[in-house]
């Protein structure tokens, strides 16, 4: 087994992405933050893990990354030794047009209704 192929992380292809684990993914606060974050980064922009400050544990961190590239809406790879992420914003919108949309607009109405500044 040759070391990049060890290093592959399984992500679901486009057609076996399923609305209710995208919606299921983003039912969570950590998790919207990092896809804020990623959204942020516009189409094509990616970042390591380590790039999004979300003030938890390392392996804490490391399940919500798993949750969102498991439901389809990350998609991460190593580039040496980080893991980079990226949204996988043309999967997302062939498939459930306008729905990240419809959430980035939705959470930063509430994030200003909260107070936030980041």
């Amino acid at each position: 087994m040759s070391t990049s192929s060890a290093r592959a992380l399984e992500h679901p292809a486009r057609e076996d992405i399923r609305l209710e684990n995208v919606l299921h993914a983003l039912s969570d606060p950590m998790r919207l933050r990092i896809v804020r974050f990623l959204w942020q980064l516009g189409e094509d922009g990616e970042a390591p893990c380590s790039a999004i400050d979300l003030m938890i544990t390392k392996s804490t961190g490391t399940h919500h990354f798993r949750v969102l590239r498991e439901a389809g809406v990350i998609n991460q790879v190593y580039r040496g030794t980080a893991k980079m992420n990226a949204l996988r914003r043309r999967d997302l919108d062939a498939l459930f047009p306008g729905l990240l949309g419809a959430i980035q607009g939705a959470d930063a109405i509430q994030h200003e209704r909260d107070g936030h500044d980041d």
